[in-house]
């Protein structure tokens, strides 16, 4: 009776630890095979010019510039969202930290479940060195040593990840871990995770990490988990993820002919169908839209008058580059709408926020940029009329 009990208690054992193990899972290279073999047999048609159809959950494209969304699948529906969570871990880290600093494991960190990059408990790795296993490994390990670095404990680190989604506008989500193993309360939405793209993708350190292909960690070669970095022309990023409750989820950065967008895709089956359906939506955006250039940074907009200014009026410019993707037939139904005021009260400071421009496509602001005075302009004063009465006083007397 009791070598039975003892066979059902080590059974019990076995499957709860691989179910445990199958939950958490996170980002296996092993995942439906290699990365070069997942495109076999698999058709990559675009779409065309109609809506394209993915297997995804939910998705979205965006132009990681202005911010359209260019295609739309579920897209502000929340979700489990796996270790895509690694790209906000990696914009707080990277704002909050340097490559240098020495970061000691905790047994917290060195004992995580799922994807991990083999951390040691006591050993101390240099940041830099951690956020690559992480964005391109998918380490939860590294993720946690990160995060206790960072932010003193996983529960402060997550505060501070939650802070800057808001800061960002990424209103629909919340985080609790560094790593995203599934937790009911960690969720975000497709449209949110762009937005955090969006915003990581400004900086050059986390496009660097993101875009490698491959790397090294303590003296062994690590591949980069993001398959579309090989399968798609101009792919640059982002991050992948995988767990029981988010399935397959990636997030893909893309450039061609300088323009880059971002697609997201979520809950997908397997890692070939995370794969096609980013390149349909890739392919979509780029055959149905393209980027129209309008204003450039420092570009002068116009001339404003000045009311009892020493200079009667003043150079306005634009504050960022704009630019648009559009389709065909929205090109001619773009109208630009000038909240600019027709004139100024001195004294004007150089860099002042003077209005803004609008760029409208059907009653919806795609586009938009404060335009900023070009010079400092003084005001007339008490002592600028007394030298021009005194100067009048001595041209008249030298006329006589």
């Amino acid at each position: 009776m009791k070598k039975t009990a003892k066979i059902v208690v080590t059974v019990m054992i076995i499957l709860s630890n691989l179910l445990c193990t199958n939950m958490v899972k996170a980002d296996d290279a092993n995942d439906d095979g290699p990365i070069t073999d997942i495109i076999k047999n698999e058709s990559w048609e675009a779409a065309g010019n109609q809506l394209p159809r993915v297997s995804a959950g939910a998705a979205i494209v965006m132009d990681a510039q202005s911010g359209r969304v260019l295609y739309e699948k579920n897209a502000y529906k929340r979700s489990s969202i796996a270790s895509t969570t690694k790209i906000m871990t990696a914009i707080v880290a990277i704002e909050n930290g340097k490559d240098d600093e020495d970061v000691i494991v905790s047994k917290n960190a060195a004992s995580i479940w799922g994807s991990r990059v083999g951390l040691k408990e006591g050993k101390t790795y240099k940041l830099g060195n951690l956020l690559n296993a992480m964005m391109l490994r998918s380490g939860n390990d590294a993720a946690i040593a990160i995060a206790e670095h960072v932010g003193g404990s996983v529960e402060a680190f997550a505060e501070m990840m939650n802070r800057k989604a808001a800061e960002i506008g990424a209103t629909n989500t919340n985080f609790v871990t560094p790593h995203g193993l599934d937790d009911p309360q960690h969720y975000s939405t497709p449209y949110d995770l762009a937005l955090i793209t969006q915003y990581a993708l400004k900086n050059e350190k986390f496009c660097d990490i993101v875009s490698r292909k491959s790397s090294s960690f303590e003296g062994k070669p690590i591949n980069n988990t993001n398959e579309m970095l090989s399968l798609y022309p101009g792919a640059d990023g982002v991050k992948t993820g995988y767990t029981g409750q988010a399935g397959r989820c990636l997030v893909t950065s893309a450039t061609h002919n300088g323009w880059k967008i971002i697609s997201v895709v979520l809950n997908c089956s397997s890692r070939s169908t995370r794969a096609q359906s980013s390149k349909i939506l890739l392919d979509y955006a780029y055959d149905n839209y393209k980027l129209y250039d309008y204003l450039k940074e420092g570009q002068q907009i116009t001339n404003v008058n000045i009311h009892k200014g020493l200079n009667k009026a003043v150079g306005i410019y634009s504050d960022k580059d704009i630019s648009i993707p559009l389709k065909k037939d929205e090109v001619d139904r773009i109208k630009v709408e000038y909240n600019i005021p027709k004139t100024l009260e001195a004294p004007i400071q150089k860099g002042s926020s003077i209005g803004t421009i609008n760029y409208v496509l059907d009653g919806k602001v795609l586009a938009s940029t404060d335009v900023k005075a070009m010079e400092n302009i003084k005001r007339k004063d008490f002592y600028y009329y007394f030298d021009q009465i005194f100067k009048t006083w001595a041209r008249l007397v030298h006329q006589r």
